[in-house]
């Protein structure tokens, strides 16, 4: 049965009770009860509260199923709605602690097992080398967000899975739709008159190149969603080279979609 280590629990603690980013102090207390832990050390401040009631549950346990689910209670996306960005750096920090465990918290709030991160420095250098290269090849700058290293301590899959699904968000800011995958798709770029054209629309041409860019955007994302629904991600590698190609497809789309008019 896997267990969460002395240094694992201290930096998850860490990132959850980060004094400007992390969880409030009445947040803390209901989550804890939300999650059945005992609240042992109260007065303590926020990362050690954490700390000592993470210790304390596993230890009496014997297992870290109560840690999991304060984790998974904390980072529900809905609890975030009127502070998003609050969100995303709570996301990337403890990520940055559960990726040597093994773990990893998803755009959507789930908790799922990664292959573990063996040095920061790995991880680290990754990202700095992707987005070097990116940079050469100057990509949109909203597809350089996603070079971050909690991201790359596996491999190249998730970078590019997060870009991917962030021209989707763009297409929904665009068009004021609620849809997701090909509906949002169809609805925003095809038919005789899409929410987003891309051009003047007037010549059959310019019909033409519309079709061809929203088969170009389903055809990306579904590469991504319709094999993440079959296919075990650790199972499907990317390589750094694969990666740069697919983040400056991604790159054309926003591009284009940034171009694009509500016709």
């Amino acid at each position: 049965m896997a267990f969460f280590n002395q240094t694992q629990l201290e930096a998850i603690a860490a990132a959850l009770g980060h004094t400007e980013e992390g969880l409030k102090g009445a947040e803390i207390e209901f989550l804890l009860r939300a999650a059945r832990m005992s609240d042992v050390t109260p007065a303590d401040n926020k990362r050690h509260r954490i700390y000592n009631a993470f210790v304390e549950s596993q230890n009496t346990r014997q297992d870290r199923t109560h840690i999991l689910a304060f984790i998974r209670f904390s980072m529900k996306p809905e609890r975030y709605l009127t502070m998003p960005e609050r969100f995303e750096l709570m996301r990337q920090n403890l990520n940055s602690a559960l990726l040597f465990a093994g773990l990893t918290v998803n755009t959507d709030g789930s908790l799922v097992e990664v292959p573990p991160a063996k040095t920061l420095a790995e991880a680290q250098r990754r990202a700095q080398e992707l987005r070097a290269d990116l940079v050469r090849r100057d990509v949109h700058p909203e597809v350089l967000e996603f070079c971050r290293e909690e991201l790359l301590a596996d491999n190249y899959f998730h970078a590019v899975l997060e870009a991917v699904k962030s021209v989707l968000e763009k297409i929904r800011q665009r068009t004021g739709l609620n849809d997701d995958g090909n509906l949002l798709i169809d609805r925003a770029l095809s038919g005789d008159l899409p929410l987003l054209a891309i051009n003047a629309l007037l010549t059959e041409s310019d019909r033409s190149e519309q079709k061809g860019f929203a088969n170009l955007v389903r055809g990306t994302v579904g590469m991504f969603r319709n094999t993440t629904a079959h296919v075990a991600r650790v199972n499907w590698t990317i390589t750094k080279s694969d990666a740069e190609d697919l983040l400056t497809i991604v790159s054309l789309i926003h591009r284009r979609i940034d171009q694009a008019h509500m016709s």
